[in-house]
């Protein structure tokens, strides 16, 4: 027998409206309509404008900060199944509590553990998302994950820039392997950036394990928080004697003073993707868009095809 596609039906939740709108136009479809209703003590309930019974729905919502953005996608998720959807995928470009992977010290909660078990008890049947902080959190669902790979975007753009001398680095020993896999796509050489830390957003001291001298050096990795690591590991490279530092980080979520790190900081450029949606203007930050790949995986999702093909760069 042929297989049986059903109709496909896109939302955004309010956090992620103008990607969402970029992944529908890519797609070939309009979002559907949704309203969210606001009662005047901070209280929401969205509801679907149309039908959704019988539907592969896709609901599209990245869970950054506030977590008000997780509240309404599992409100979304919910009102969709007592609406009868056929299959509910959560799109979450950016997971949300991604760092709290595990219990690094007694007496702490496991964030995204919690969250993967509110959306699962939620409803959806499968979620997307892309670059997560720790690749592990997929065993976290007992349901199809759709782990995407924000290196099909990054790779053509640094290729682009013809950089003679190319380095990757590591801003931490952390994100070592993650520096290794981007750096098979160039057969180029890694350095690491061994930190230390006082606290959370605090480094103590930071050193380079390789050599940078002459080198266009690209640092890698998933989140750009308060950009401090970004800023001291960019000093310290061009301290070093590299020819050029910048970096690439997949969720721009640049809290606190990180604008005006990266303005001030030895970084020639950020590169990041419009998973979170960026809060002013940088002549700093480049932004490349996600939302071709999400467009495909949507796609290949709802046609049964493979998710696979789409990590080739």
């Amino acid at each position: 027998m042929p297989l049986q596609f059903n109709p496909v039906k896109l939302f955004a939740g309010s956090g992620t409206k103008e990607l969402a709108k970029r992944i529908a136009e890519q797609y070939g479809k309009p979002l559907g309509d949704v309203t969210l209703n606001k009662f005047s003590d901070g209280e929401f309930q969205p509801s679907y404008d149309e039908t959704v019974r019988g539907c592969d729905v896709f609901l599209i919502q990245s869970t950054y900060q506030p977590s008000d953005n997780l509240m309404e996608l599992l409100l979304m998720v919910d009102a969709a199944k007592r609406a009868s959807a056929h299959y509910i995928t959560a799109v979450v470009p950016y997971y949300g509590l991604a760092r709290q992977d595990r219990k690094d010290k007694p007496r702490v909660a496991i964030g995204a553990k919690l969250v993967a078990n509110l959306l699962k008890s939620a409803g959806i049947h499968r979620i997307m998302t892309m670059d997560l902080h720790a690749a592990q959190i997929q065993g976290f669902f007992d349901i199809p994950v759709d782990h995407l790979d924000g290196s099909v975007i990054f790779v053509p753009y640094i290729k682009s820039l013809g950089l003679e001398n190319l380095t990757i680095a590591s801003p931490d020993m952390g994100g070592s392997y993650r520096a290794r896999t981007f750096a098979k796509f160039f057969n180029a050489e890694v350095v690491i950036c061994d930190k230390r830390r006082k606290r959370a957003n605090e480094i103590e001291s930071m050193s380079i394990i390789g050599d940078v001298a002459g080198q266009d050096i690209v640092l890698i990795d998933d989140i750009c928080d308060t950009a401090g690591t970004l800023a001291k590991a960019a000093a310290l490279i061009m301290e070093k004697g590299a020819k050029s530092v910048r970096a690439v980080c997949t969720h721009p979520v640049l809290s606190g003073k990180a604008y005006e790190t990266i303005e001030n900081s030895m970084l020639t450029e950020l590169i990041v993707t419009d998973t979170i949606p960026l809060k002013q203007e940088s002549s700093k930050i480049r932004v490349l868009s996600t939302a071709p790949l999400f467009a495909k995986a949507i796609a290949n999702v709802n046609e049964h095809g493979s998710i696979s093909d789409l990590f080739r760069v």
